[in-house]
């Protein structure tokens, strides 16, 4: 019986029928097919959309997919070549993961034994037991670097991770939007006359007597300890209030945008998280470098995982923290500057409000944050499945429920407080991103582009046959090169103007050609 089992696992091809072979062939390159598929039209239809920036992280994802799957392959092919690299049986006796007990020599071969080895014999009877490769290295009294089961596993752990980091900061991303999904009416109230009349630039104030100022400054900001300590426990409640997101909206038009008051700072914020993703979603050499050290770090009784897990937490709450202090400061310069205010608090954004003044380095924390956090998902996971819930790397089931507690933790954090309050305070540095306004330039050209093929169809139709205009008329049009801010909001189809021909608004930096009538004008 056990001899039919071991042929039975070990059979190859030459012994598995046709059908088998096709029927598995099959099905594997129909997925991977429809998973290319599913993958084109997601970046067609963003495409269309001109969703830039979310087209990019799925380019992003794509390349992902093409390392790991260069990665797989790799491994998969070199396994064998792999598992016949010997090493001195005492350096690979050094730094396991697991305390090997009697049952596992047991579950590889027909021992048995009625007293407990040594830790070194058992180890040496361990790795005594394996494959082929295993034999060729324990003829010349060594070892072998890894099985190739072992490094099936590995491959199956990358493949894992990577699964995880993008899920994981997919999902980020959409609860984190769904805590945001209120300043979209915030935005809609700076429109109505009752905010107008609330911000009227004509009232004077005191500056501590503004919400905003009242909600940020107090006894507790007067030394650095307490305002840390303050803005560390406001962060878990109401994070972001309505009151910092219109001052913060207000100084960000003011500083950027100065004559375009209505200008749609919650679709900006949203279109700079989409520009984010992309930089999220990814895996960047670095980081698979902390994969390697991880592993490497993974000895038994380091319990170097259990002090890991607690690093996203810590960042975590720090950022929280350091992005609620640079509301603080903004609020203590407005009062420092004026004791007497016009209209709302005018907050000035700056870069060295920022850890080595640069907003972007919150991007690259963050970045890290959620893939730990996701290493440390992948890693359960990926124990959970491959050895079961008895394995050796569970062995103290308390460290197992605090690293899980902790990711669920820092998971909730991310998305409800971390990625709200990120999202609206790196906007106050002293650049925008121009990028993300592209989206809004070209939707303002191609409504422009319709107004004036649907004004010139209704002007054939209403002229005389013999009053249509000649081939020779033209049309003057001007198009933005450069748009400047000011004047992307303001560029819409209702702005046609009458001969000489439709025109978009004028800025600075605007060219003048001319288009024959009855040519039409292509958008990309």
């Amino acid at each position: 019986m056990a001899a039919g089992e071991e042929a039975s696992a070990t059979r190859t091809l030459e012994d598995t029928p046709t059908w088998a072979v096709a029927t598995v062939c099959l099905v594997f390159v129909s997925l991977s097919i429809l998973i290319e598929y599913l993958i084109h039209l997601v970046s067609n239809w963003l495409k269309r959309r001109r969703k830039t920036a979310l087209y990019d992280a799925v380019e992003k994802l794509k390349s992902v997919l093409m390392v790991l799957g260069f990665m797989s392959l790799a491994l998969t092919v070199t396994r064998s070549f792999i598992s016949r690299i010997c090493i001195p049986n005492k350096l690979a006796n050094s730094m396991l993961p697991c305390r090997k007990t009697l049952d596992s020599i047991k579950a590889n071969k027909d021992f048995v034994y009625e007293q407990t080895w040594s830790v070194d014999a058992l180890h040496e009877r361990i790795l005594a037991v394996d494959s082929e490769s295993s034999d060729f290295c324990n003829s010349k009294g060594k070892t072998s670097l890894i099985s190739e089961e072992g490094t099936n596993q590995l491959s199956i752990f990358l493949f894992v991770l990577a699964a995880m980091q993008i899920v994981y900061t997919v999902l980020t991303m959409a609860l984190g939007r769904a805590k945001m999904r209120r300043w979209k009416a915030w935005e809609k109230e700076t429109q109505t006359v009752e905010y107008q009349v609330a911000n009227d630039p004509n009232r004077f104030r005191f500056t501590r007597q503004t919400t905003f100022a009242r909600r940020h400054m107090n006894s507790c900001a007067e030394t650095s300890i307490l305002l840390w300590t303050n803005c560390f426990f406001r962060q878990f409640f109401n994070s972001v209030a309505k009151i910092d997101y219109f001052t913060l909206r207000h100084g960000f038009i003011s500083t950027h945008l100065a004559t375009n008051t209505s200008f749609n700072f919650q679709n900006y914020i949203k279109r700079s998280l989409d520009d984010d993703f992309k930089v999220l979603v990814g895996i960047s050499p670095f980081m698979w470098l902390w994969v390697v050290i991880f592993l490497m770090l993974d000895v038994h009784g380091w319990n170097v995982y259990l002090w890991v897990s607690f690093l996203p937490l810590t960042i975590t709450l720090i950022l929280g923290t350091k992005l609620q202090v640079i509301m603080a400061k903004m609020a203590q310069r407005v009062k420092d500057q004026n004791n007497v205010i016009l209209g709302a608090p005018l907050v000035q954004p700056n870069d060295n409000l920022f850890w080595f003044n640069r907003p972007k380095f919150v991007l690259t924390l963050l970045h890290y944050t959620l893939f730990m956090n996701a290493f440390e998902v992948a890693f359960f996971v990926w124990i959970t499945t491959q050895y079961g819930v008895e394995s050796c790397y569970h062995e103290h089931r308390e460290i197992i429920v605090t690293r899980v507690v902790l990711a669920v933790t820092v998971q909730v954090i991310c998305s409800y407080v971390t990625l709200p309050l990120y999202a609206l305070v790196t906007q106050m540095g002293s650049n925008f991103k121009r990028a993300v306004l592209e989206e809004q330039t070209a939707n303002a050209i191609k409504q422009w582009h319709a107004g004036v093929k649907l004004k010139r169809k209704k002007n054939r139709q209403s002229l005389p046959a013999d009053d249509s205009p000649s081939t020779n008329t033209y049309v003057s049009t001007s198009v933005h090169r450069h748009p400047t801010p000011a004047s992307l909001e303001t560029a819409s189809s209702s702005e046609i103007q009458e001969e000489p021909g439709p025109a978009l608004p004028t800025s600075d930096a605007v060219d003048t050609q001319m288009v024959p009538v009855g040519k039409s004008l292509t958008i990309n």
